[in-house]
């Protein structure tokens, strides 16, 4: 007898490529193996990875935290107490979020752990949680792994991937407990307009509604488009919480530095339990981390390469026949329509074998993802590699697009 025969269900059923093949970016060895065979990693949604990429002043504060011997020791379980205040400015600056550092900040190793253990307190077997699709993965198998259910709310492209409050009306039930979003959504790109995060706020005020918001990408948004924080809009603070990372938009992904931000009722058991769920974050890498949120100009410089890229990767791909996408709203990646060309699964194959680059399956992002690629364009920081990896997948669709008789 197998001994996943004694776990619980929602564990039992995982894969993580020792007996199987698994092709998700973020499960296994698997992607390490294809780059070591020489394919571009434009699946892994980390800023210029793999090449080296860090500001001057962020090296020098983790060097003098490891020169000094302060490595080595514990931060309290909530986070450095400089950490917080840090962050607490930036929440008041960038967020609009007036906060306290000592009641409603949590620092977490990276915003996954974070993403998790603001849902854990909250969700208990059969409790309802409403989730976009597409959206980030672990939004679903978060829920799933605490016995929830997902009630998956549709992005459209038809509609620029902006949810209609329709869909979260009709799915309402009195086992709904709590909204998730990424906002920007990944991997749509999508910054929700203020309309729409009003009528979501409304919603979710009117049913007693938990709402948790993944923020990761929010340092990155163009063309001037208003970015709204969820927990500021009326009667959402003491219901939000709100997750946030260094590693997308400051390009600091191996720090694994997150935070988590709500009300005090809410933060008073979340660090009740934080050492027993999340131990205390890396000493030197939260010192590297108020280095970069005392002084995030930098990320200007990485918006500007983000920014060429992104309009670059909308040309090439939009002109590939039976190939299409929107022009990407956030972050250093784009989503793309190849549904014409066939099973997303199976492209993706094809692209590594055919152009030498590795993409996400937009199958990983929902059910709304089929028929979708996700393609890093923030990978790599020599901008001819970059561009190169873009054009070869623009040669191997084409190849297939004439396969498919729907070439010009």
């Amino acid at each position: 007898m197998s001994i996943r025969n004694k776990m619980s269900p929602q564990f039992a059923k995982l894969e993580g490529g020792l007996f199987s093949k698994v092709t998700k970016a973020d499960v296994g060895d698997s992607y390490l193996e294809l780059i070591r065979k020489g394919i571009a990693p434009m699946g892994w949604a980390d800023p210029f990875y793999p090449d080296g990429k860090m500001p001057e002043h962020v090296l020098r504060a983790t060097i003098e935290c490891l020169q000094t011997g302060a490595a080595s020791h514990y931060t309290v379980p909530i986070g450095n107490p400089e950490l917080r205040r840090v962050i607490a400015k930036r929440l008041k600056e960038f967020n609009g979020i007036d906060s306290d550092p000592s009641r409603n900040i949590l620092v977490t190793p990276g915003s996954d752990s974070g993403l998790f253990y603001a849902m854990l307190p909250f969700i208990e077997p059969g409790d309802e949680v409403m989730v976009l699709d597409p959206s980030y993965p672990n939004n679903f198998l978060n829920v799933e792994l605490m016995g929830g259910k997902i009630v998956r709310i549709p992005l459209r492209e038809s509609n620029q991937y902006q949810f209609d409050i329709e869909d979260f009306e009709k799915r309402l039930s009195d086992k709904t407990k709590m909204i998730l979003i990424t906002h920007p959504n990944n991997p749509t790109t999508t910054v929700f307009r203020r309309s729409k995060l009003e009528a979501l706020a409304q919603f979710a005020v009117e049913n007693d509604l938990v709402v948790v918001v993944d923020q990761a990408f929010e340092d990155t948004v163009f063309d001037g488009i208003e970015f709204v924080n969820l927990a500021t809009l009326p009667g959402m603070w003491e219901r939000t919480l709100s997750v946030f990372s260094v590693s997308k938009g400051l390009g600091l992904s191996g720090f694994r530095v997150g935070y988590v931000v709500a009300d005090d009722e809410v933060m008073d058991v979340l660090y009740g339990a934080c050492v027993n769920v999340l131990g205390a974050t890396n000493t030197a890498a939260q010192l590297g981390a108020i280095a970069a949120l005392s002084d995030y100009s930098f990320v200007n410089k990485y918006k500007e390469i983000y920014d060429r890229r992104r309009k670059l990767a909308y040309d090439i791909f939009n002109s590939i026949p039976g190939v299409s996408m929107l022009m990407p709203e956030s972050g250093f990646y784009s989503w793309i329509n190849v549904s014409k060309l066939g099973d997303s699964s199976e492209i993706c194959e094809f692209l590594i074998e055919d152009a030498q680059v590795a993409v996400n399956d937009g199958k990983t992002y929902g059910h709304e993802g089929s028929g979708y690629i996700r393609v890093i364009h923030g990978a790599l920081t020599n901008e001819e590699h970059a561009i190169d990896a873009l054009l070869r997948i623009k040669e191997s669709l084409e190849r297939l697009a004439k396969i498919k008789g729907i070439a010009d």
